[in-house]
């Protein structure tokens, strides 16, 4: 019998962990302070990992904790007291990347599964079969690889092996994530988790005979971009991902917002959940994911060379996340919590968003248009409603809070 496929969303801190566990992740993964690639997340302190584990076991999520930097000499010694200390908080999974690090787990943290990392490039069904050899129980596979030969490689391994693929996040210019441009430009290691992305730079060509006469970087049929990386989406695809025979669907973004780790995994859950019943997801979640900070979607190299994108770098930040439902009782009466300032009036359109924590399984979001509304509890509820203290306020809905966006004609003051 097939293996149901795994959602595996990021968890950059406590608050993020809880809005992906809450909107439906199977699983999450996370860092500690030490041996992680983002180090500029939140992360967990040996003190908040047990915690931050027994909420996701509380709530059937699986655990995978990243310990796939590339440590030196004079850090490998503090590996075995690290990986104990992961075994004993219960820890699902570590993701690693290192052949030591990976040795060493199973020798110190032997309860927890060995995941091998996209930073060991895994390309071929050799290499795949190899790492299971080893005792690997899954191999996240690299970014570089098309559908088809995914289909191959897990045709040709044992069965066993579980395959993890990226299906939505950050695609890395080089070889799955083991970029040397960010380290040879600003001295910031992306390989121990510093990258300050220089493939999103915006780039253009100088003769060195020729100061300040600068050419730009195209492409044609025949030719390609330098480094300017779009962003993967999947979520029109996921049938053919399952299909496919892949064990694990993973979201890129462990260092972006909360609001994205809810959006993006509650949106994902919906359409894998139609896809494994046979049903045709509703757009409306293709339509979701449109609403988090992003740069230009594409496919990655699924189903071919992407190509590049250059007539931008920046992000698309259309929507800002207003509020965060904290609770709702049986009547539909929610308490939300402001999480950015704004006002009554003022020049433009502000589309502003909530996102619901306590009103359900898979929390939800949904459309409402409000325009000119008079203050921030009419532009939430659709009505006025009995205004609340401090950073609070009530928004009477009745039923379907799950169903409401909001488009409040607002100026934003920050």
């Amino acid at each position: 019998m097939a293996r149901k496929p795994e959602l595996l969303c990021p968890a950059g801190d406590m608050e993020k962990l809880q809005m992906a566990v809450l909107y439906g992740a199977d699983a999450v993964y996370l860092a500690g302070t030490s041996f992680g690639m983002r180090s500029f997340t939140g992360n967990f302190t040996p003190e908040q990992l047990p915690q931050a584990i027994a909420f996701a076991h509380e709530h059937g999520v699986r655990v995978h904790v990243t310990v796939n930097t590339m440590p030196r000499n004079d850090e490998a010694a503090a590996l075995p007291a690290w990986l104990e200390q992961l075994d004993a908080a219960g820890a699902d999974a570590l993701i690693l990347a290192d052949l030591g690090a990976f040795t060493l787990a199973g020798k110190y943290a032997p309860h927890c599964e060995r995941h091998i990392s996209t930073q060991q490039s895994i390309a071929n069904y050799v290499c795949a079969q190899s790492w299971f050899d080893l005792g690997a129980t899954r191999v996240v596979l690299a970014r570089e690889l098309s559908l088809r030969e995914i289909i191959t490689i897990r045709e040709k391994v044992s069965p066993e092996l579980e395959l993890e693929t990226f299906c939505h996040g950050a695609m890395c210019v080089s070889y799955s994530g083991r970029c040397l441009l960010s380290n040879y430009m600003t001295g910031r290691d992306s390989n121990r988790g510093q990258c300050a992305q220089p493939c999103r730079y915006q780039y253009a060509l100088m003769e060195e005979k020729r100061p300040g006469e600068y050419f730009p970087v195209f492409e044609d049929e025949k030719g390609t971009y330098i480094m300017n990386s779009r962003d993967m989406c999947m979520i029109d695809h996921m049938k053919e991902l399952t299909d496919a025979g892949i064990d694990c669907f993973k979201i890129e973004g462990r260092a972006k917002s909360a609001y994205y780790a809810a959006i993006v995994t509650g949106a994902y859950r919906h359409v894998l959940d139609d896809v494994l019943a046979g049903r045709e997801a509703d757009r409306i979640w293709r339509d979701e994911v449109e609403h988090v900070s992003h740069r230009h979607y594409s496919t990655g190299f699924f189903f071919g060379q992407p190509g590049q994108y250059t007539e931008s770098s920046r992000y698309l930040r259309d929507w800002q996340i207003c509020a965060v439902v904290e609770s709702c009782d049986e009547d539909g009466n929610a308490v939300l919590s402001l999480r950015n300032k704004f006002a009554a009036g003022g020049a433009g359109r502000a589309r502003l968003r909530a996102v619901f924590v306590g009103c359900g399984q898979h929390a939800g979001y949904g459309r409402l248009a409000a325009y000119g509304a008079e203050n921030a509890a009419d532009a939430l509820s659709g009505k006025a409603s009995e205004a609340g203290s401090g950073n609070e306020f009530r928004a009477a809905r009745g039923g379907a809070v799950r169903k409401i966006e909001f488009f409040v004609k607002l100026r934003l003051n920050g």
